[in-house]
């Protein structure tokens, strides 16, 4: 009697000890969640910004091996080397400016409150696995992953590309309604630094004498009809060649032949788009008639001789009517539209 309950005893033993060895395999893991906030915080602070570089082996570390929930949140920026040169992108900027959220974030911010939240980042051509991992194929983006998150491909903490416009604020508002954290005012870098500004102001001190007496002399750029006058012809060549609309619309020079690529297209057929060249064109065009009408109102009519007035003037009378000729037949050509003359009613 006393063998077989020793033998139930002794199985009881083992069966108990098998479960609390399943259980701590289970539920234990290497790195505890302080030593994980540690080394996460010790990464943070050998960055000038604040920003984590991580790769697959750090997000595996403390995102997937690390079980919910997790005693911080990641604000992880994704980021791809080889699209830097895509402009319409904004990687760089966009980076920068993550860079300013996170230090702000980290001067207003201490205690407890700073570990709650790390800011990172991670690059394509080494974190490959973790982009298909959260299931980022578009760039650019930014995801909150929050201490009880499971699933990195949740995109409930990802945010909205329409919020980019308003760059690190907007950042900083994401990241306060999300976490409510507070971030504070968005401290950016002055655009001159204390000694620059000093610099400055000796130049402009030692300067000062030497301008006040020039411009009393009337020996200034300023005082220089040729400049004003260089100036008037730039902006009305600017106004006239569209430049504003393509610095809005950030069109092309031209563009590359689709039938054959050794060729470029400056004139694009159709009135959806204009190329740049196209505006320099029309531009210059309407520069050569304004530079003649003006060339003949100021100057020519102080000739005396006739004979070379009515020669000059024939002359800008036909290199106009060419130029707008040009401009008529560019029009008719890219839009379809024709460009009739008017003749009044008594002389027909």
């Amino acid at each position: 009697m006393t063998m077989a309950i020793n033998k139930k005893l002794l199985s009881l033993l083992l069966l108990v000890s098998s479960l609390s060895s399943i259980a701590s395999a289970s539920f234990s893991d290497p790195d505890s969640d302080s030593d994980l906030t540690n080394e996460l915080a010790s990464l943070r602070s050998n960055s000038e910004s604040g920003v984590i570089h991580l790769d697959d082996h750090g997000i595996s570390k403390f995102l997937i091996s690390s079980p919910t929930p997790r005693p911080y949140s990641i604000l992880l920026f994704f980021d791809a080397t080889q699209l830097h040169s895509k402009t319409e992108l904004r990687l760089q900027e966009l980076r920068r400016e993550f860079g300013l959220v996170s230090a702000t974030f980290l001067a207003n911010n201490n205690g407890s409150d700073l570990n709650k939240l790390f800011f990172c980042e991670i690059e394509f051509s080494r974190s490959q696995s973790s982009f298909q991992r959260f299931g980022v194929n578009a760039l650019p983006h930014i995801r909150l992953v929050t201490g009880s998150t499971a699933k990195l491909s949740d995109e409930s903490g990802q945010m909205d590309q329409s919020d980019f416009a308003r760059l690190a604020e907007s950042m900083a508002e994401f990241v306060e309604q999300r976490t409510k954290l507070t971030v504070g005012p968005i401290q950016r870098p002055p655009f001159l630094s204390k000694a620059q500004i000093s610099v400055i102001v000796a130049m402009i001190v030692i300067a000062t004498p030497f301008v006040i007496k020039r411009i009393l002399r009337g020996e200034t750029l300023l005082h220089d009809h040729r400049l004003w006058l260089s100036g008037a012809i730039f902006i009305y060549f600017f106004s006239v060649a569209g430049t504003m609309h393509n610095i809005i619309r950030k069109m092309p020079m031209f563009l590359q032949d689709r039938n054959d690529p050794n060729k470029l297209v400056f004139f694009y057929q159709g009135s959806g788009m204009q190329l740049g060249a196209e505006g320099f064109a029309v531009g210059f065009l309407y520069t050569v008639v304004g530079l003649l009408l003006a060339f003949v109102t100021n100057v020519l009519v102080r000739v005396r001789n006739l004979n070379v007035q009515r020669l000059v003037m024939l002359v800008a009378l036909v290199v106009s009517s060419w130029a707008v000729k040009q401009v008529v037949y560019l029009d008719n050509w890219k839009t379809g539209y024709g460009i009739h003359p008017y003749w009044p009613s008594s002389w027909q």
